[in-house]
């Protein structure tokens, strides 16, 4: 017989529960309470204010539960990608058999890993400007066709399509597959971008090998892509990070045509989203950013052409009228002529009136003139009288005879030569000096 056949060496057969809840008292004894120090990944809150996530760092994780009476003393909103330090009771959640760490209280501890990775990244990114609102295109009003980038097996595919068929059924729609999640989706993913760009720059008269090897959605015609949706449906910072892939979002920013991220939820952001022209909450209002209903397009076309039909038949009531009155006319010439002689000879009668009225103003404005004409005489004859006085009497203040009234004499040589300095004249020499009222010879006694 063997060993694990022996009766004695048999194992314990165990209740599942009874199993479950034996471990669970294992743990108690053994590491309650315990406090874990790891990075928050896909983090929720139910109704009920329950919180559940798991705490991870390089080599494992853990599931957590924090119970709403727990969550409500937290003093902060807890996100992927937190870096933070819990206390509880490690557990076994019996109807699973999953263990399960109960959180009773949470503090933060930092960003955590993945978390600083995306702030790096998006310090980079927009230092170089590739989040700057000026880059940012706005949507279309009615895009010829719209470019879909995201899983063949993403409800996101299914909401986008039903809103899109619903709303604008008539613009085609071009399918370019992609993983959303995993290691390969950042490289399918600019793929699948690419795709979409080449077809935006190709010829419009055929269709393309690379629209057969794309997917086209309810359209037979080669399509015009005029904007581009990237979309993916909620998930954890995990879930999500392939669209925080560089690459991809340099891809994004080298796009020909508008695009719209609705990647996760409202309170998700990926670097795609930074990177987008206009990021919408989910990809159902993705969607309908670039697909305005047709049947408000259909009213619009019904408002115009009212319009146009008022406005033909405007023009042709007025059309009559005029034919009305030009037959009026060509059936009695007579009458045209006799209203014509009637206007030239009222103008006649206005012009010789003006003539006469021109006249009779000249005539009576010819005295004033003159009367001005002899005042403005005796004005400048007046100013040029003024103008002489006083140029006779700055002339006769010249006058030098008026300096030698005062002692001073005017000396010059015998032969008229003036003499202004001693050092025109010697001892001896005969020099004349004129004074007020007459002439005298004198002899410089000394050289000087």
């Amino acid at each position: 017989m063997s060993e694990f056949n022996s009766p004695a060496s048999a194992p314990r057969i165990w209740q599942v529960g009874a199993l479950c809840r034996a471990i669970a008292d294992a743990l108690e004894a053994r590491f309650n309470p315990v406090a874990v120090r790891g990075e928050i990944s896909g983090f929720s809150r139910a109704s009920s204010g329950h919180c559940y996530f798991s705490l991870k760092d390089e080599s494992g994780q853990i599931r957590c539960a924090m119970f709403r009476r727990a969550a409500s003393l937290l003093d902060f909103s807890p996100r992927d990608g937190e870096l933070v330090e819990v206390r509880g009771r490690l557990g076994v959640y019996e109807p699973r058999g999953d263990l399960q760490l109960i959180v009773e209280s949470m503090s933060r501890a930092g960003q955590g890993a993945l978390f600083e990775q995306f702030l790096r990244l998006k310090a980079k990114l927009e230092g170089e400007g590739l989040f700057d609102a000026v880059r940012k295109r706005p949507l279309p009003v009615m895009p010829r066709g719209i470019g879909l980038v995201t899983s063949l097996g993403a409800a996101a595919l299914h909401d986008v399509v039903t809103a899109l068929q619903r709303r604008v059924p008539h613009i085609p729609v071009v399918l370019a597959p992609a993983a959303v999640q995993g290691n390969s989706a950042p490289q399918e993913l600019n793929r699948a971008l690419s795709n979409l760009y080449q077809l935006t720059q190709e010829g419009r008269g055929h269709e393309s090998d690379l629209v057969r090897n794309l997917t086209k959605i309810e359209s037979d015609a080669d399509p015009v892509i005029d904007v581009i949706l990237l979309v993916r449906g909620g998930g954890s910072m995990e879930d999500l990070w392939a669209f925080n892939d560089e690459q991809l979002a340099r891809t994004l920013a080298q796009s020909p045509v508008p695009i719209v991220s609705g990647v996760g939820h409202e309170t998700d952001f990926t670097m795609a989203d930074f990177v987008a022209d206009l990021r919408a909450p989910t990809p159902t209002a993705a969607a309908e950013l670039v697909a305005q209903p047709r049947d408000v397009w259909l009213g619009a076309i019904d408002g115009v052409a009212r319009r146009l039909q008022d406005a033909a038949l405007r023009h042709l009531d007025q059309q009559s009228q005029r034919l009305d009155m030009t037959v009026s006319r060509l059936g009695r010439p007579s009458a045209l002529v006799g209203r014509q002689r009637l206007r030239i000879a009222a103008s006649a009668q206005s012009l010789q009136f003006a003539a006469r009225l021109f006249v009779s103003q000249r005539q009576q404005a010819l005295p004033r003139l003159q009367l001005a004409l002899a005042d403005a005489r005796r004005r400048d004859l007046d100013r040029k009288q003024d103008r002489l006085a006083r140029a006779e009497l700055r002339l006769g203040l010249l006058d030098p005879t008026l300096v030698l009234q005062r002692g001073y004499a005017w000396l010059s040589s015998q032969e008229g030569e003036t003499i202004t300095s001693v050092r025109q004249v010697h001892a001896g020499q005969l020099v004349k000096a004129t004074l007020a009222d007459g002439e005298v010879d004198l002899q410089v006694s000394q050289s000087p």
